[in-house]
């Protein structure tokens, strides 16, 4: 009866919420191996995205202007580390990240990840060279996938031994000139297994994020939604429902507020063995969407 029930909510999320159906985020997409990882300004004149190669061994941040797909810019400081999950602040002038670069300057032995920053004047500024968030956000441990509320909390993964799992979600209040010590979210957040890759609302009313092969889940990693109560605790997540998650690994959600966009990387597969005409026709086949491969999607769902 309990699946039977988990089941039914799933069923209702989907077909309640949404305006279409899934779809990837921009065709031009088709042509990396691994992209994940998406973030767009509030007027939707920037993008940010993760490209990585076949094994994820080379991970660079790249941007979008202008809705120009086919013409993404490498970002000015990504140099031989790793950089991923960008965030971008709602007025435009810092862009947030994680990446294995050393932490000191001059050092050149790749670090544990940590969450960084670029900041600039304006859109039509260069990036700074990237500012580490110190010691009172990062640690010995990695930290991942920030994501910021209007007023500077800023939320994100962490792989610590003191934690409730293996990854924990936590937030760093803003306090006027800085942040304070992490904070593990709620056990109605966080459990024994795996949380991670959260985007929060701008006004922390609902918070989106994966949970790995949970017990109501549809295998894999899928996503969940949490709402926040009005004494200003979490409730019980939401499975995010058939339409979004499947039977493989959905994760780095983001959502435009003012398009009711949700953007999410998956490695969804509809591959299925069949006769084909020709190699074009193959080859086409294999390197479009829904190919196991990891790629952006987007739908409309009001939240």
């Amino acid at each position: 009866m309990k699946i039977l029930l988990s089941s039914l909510l799933v069923s209702f999320f989907s077909l309640s919420a949404f305006g279409q159906d899934i779809e990837i985020a921009n065709s031009t997409l088709h042509q990396y191996y691994n992209t994940r990882d998406f973030c767009v300004s509030v007027d939707e004149k920037e993008v940010y995205f993760t490209i990585q190669s076949p094994n994820q061994e080379l991970s660079q941040i790249v941007c979008v202007k202008n809705n120009i797909w086919n013409n993404p810019v490498l970002l000015s400081f990504c140099d031989n580390y790793s950089y991923l999950e960008p965030f971008l602040s709602f007025d435009g002038k810092r862009l947030y990240f994680s990446s294995n670069r050393p932490k000191k300057e001059g050092d050149t032995a790749k670090s544990d990840f940590d969450i960084w920053y670029v900041e600039r004047l304006n859109e039509r500024s260069k990036w700074s060279k990237p500012i580490n968030l110190g010691s009172q956000v990062n640690s010995e441990n990695d930290e991942f996938y920030p994501t910021l509320a209007d007023n500077g909390n800023l939320y994100f993964t962490m792989d610590a031994k003191q934690g409730l799992g293996k990854d924990d979600i936590y937030v760093c209040q803003w306090q006027d000139t800085h942040y304070s010590k992490p904070h593990i979210l709620s056990d109605n957040i966080n459990s024994e297994g795996y949380e991670f890759n959260a985007f929060i609302a701008k006004d922390e009313t609902f918070i989106i994020y994966t949970k790995y092969n949970s017990k109501d889940g549809l295998g894999s990693g899928d996503l969940y939604i949490a709402r926040k109560k009005p004494n200003g605790t979490w409730g019980n997540p939401e499975n995010m429902g058939n339409i979004i998650n499947t039977k493989f690994m959905e994760y780095c959600p983001f959502y435009h507020h003012k398009t009711n966009t949700l953007y999410f990387t998956s490695k969804r597969s509809h591959l299925i063995p069949e006769k084909y005409k020709d190699i074009k026709q193959y080859l086409k086949k294999i390197s479009s969407s829904h190919n196991g491969l990891s790629k952006i999607y987007k739908c409309t769902i009001k939240l």
